[in-house]
């Protein structure tokens, strides 16, 4: 153990965990605002935020791989597809009062319940787990890639596969909605009323 390392410790930080940290703070503030505003696409541009603070968090802990496919997967795909959903539903693009239910305080109590299990499983599971520094990477590309298709393949395609319904969904959902307007149109006495045109009255004469 050289002396720098014997010296290192928690009141002492490096540069990473600063950084590590400093970035974490702002991911973190990214997801809270997510899931706060009634702006259904701001709260997608703050998920686009909120996504790449945890790829350089992944940077930071020199996994490669997991950085550059959070920014192609999830950055790239995932939240350019929430976005041609909101697009093809035609949701609203300003403030929406329908966007909070009303049930904050049951979310965030379930928010905080499934953080703490997160944690305590995670924790549990590497309690006894030992790693060898002298070997290779952990979040290299090499043994992340070879991880992911050799064992994790088939959830990796039912992800595609989710992906794709959505989309599929948000288009069949756009064109029920035209449907549905175009029927309440063409249905007798409902025609649209005319705006008459400057200076002339409903009955057509002039004023």
């Amino acid at each position: 153990m050289t002396l720098a390392a014997a010296s290192h410790g928690f009141l002492s930080p490096t540069g990473v965990e600063i950084a590590f940290l400093l970035v974490g703070l702002v991911t973190l503030g990214a997801a809270v605002i997510t899931v706060t505003t009634r702006q259904l696409v701001h709260a997608a541009l703050w998920l686009v935020v909120a996504l790449g603070g945890l790829a350089v968090e992944y940077l930071l802990l020199t996994a490669e791989f997991i950085a550059w496919v959070q920014v192609l997967i999830y950055v790239g795909a995932v939240v350019v597809l929430i976005l041609f959903g909101l697009m093809l539903t035609r949701a609203p693009i300003g403030r929406s009062p329908d966007a909070d239910s009303g049930n904050r305080w049951v979310a965030l109590t379930v928010a905080v319940a499934s953080a703490a299990a997160l944690v305590w499983v995670v924790v549990d599971a590497f309690r006894t787990t030992w790693i060898d520094l002298d070997g290779p990477a952990a979040g290299s590309t090499a043994v992340t890639g070879a991880s992911l298709f050799q064992n994790w393949v088939l959830p990796f395609e039912a992800l595609s596969v989710l992906l794709l319904a959505a989309l599929v969904g948000a288009i069949v959902l756009s064109r029920k909605a035209k449907a549905a307007h175009a029927g309440e149109a063409s249905r007798p006495g409902t025609s649209q009323p005319e705006n008459p045109r400057p200076g002339t009255s409903r009955t057509g004469g002039a004023r």
